[in-house]
């Protein structure tokens, strides 16, 4: 795998397990050259991870719908940072680019992306039934 989607949210929550995860899943990438795509914040889960693989020389790509920009504060360390005009658009391209994806703790909205890139992946069964993973 060369891209991993990791769909998750812009609140770091009150469970320092989940900081620690995140950060774990972002060496871990990085130290295997596995590029990180994801939501392109700079706060919240999204930071954690993004700034982990930045950390470890890793390659991140941010994706994230215009109207987000501000609100979740779009990160500005990011080696690609693709602006979108629907959260549609973000899912579908997050997907595309992605050999799988990783669906950590988060709101309604990553809860949504991750069922929508599983449903995906299983309607490409079996060419891409290994993208899925949580």
């Amino acid at each position: 795998m060369k891209r991993i989607a990791v769909f998750c949210g812009s609140s770091a929550g009150n469970e320092t397990a989940y900081k620690d995860a995140g950060k774990a899943i972002g060496i871990y990438l990085a130290k295997n050259n596995i590029e990180l795509v994801f939501g392109g914040g700079k706060v919240g889960m999204m930071g954690i991870i993004a700034d982990a693989v930045l950390e470890n020389r890793g390659k991140v790509v941010g994706v994230i719908p215009s109207i987000l920009k501000v609100k979740e504060v779009m990160h500005p360390d990011v080696q690609e940072m693709i602006v979108t005009k629907t959260m549609h658009k973000r899912k579908q391209i997050m997907y595309d680019m992605s050999d799988g994806f990783i669906a950590l703790p988060g709101g309604f909205g990553c809860s949504a992306a991750a069922r929508a890139s599983a449903t995906r992946a299983r309607s490409h069964w079996p060419r891409t039934m290994n993208r899925c993973a949580a």
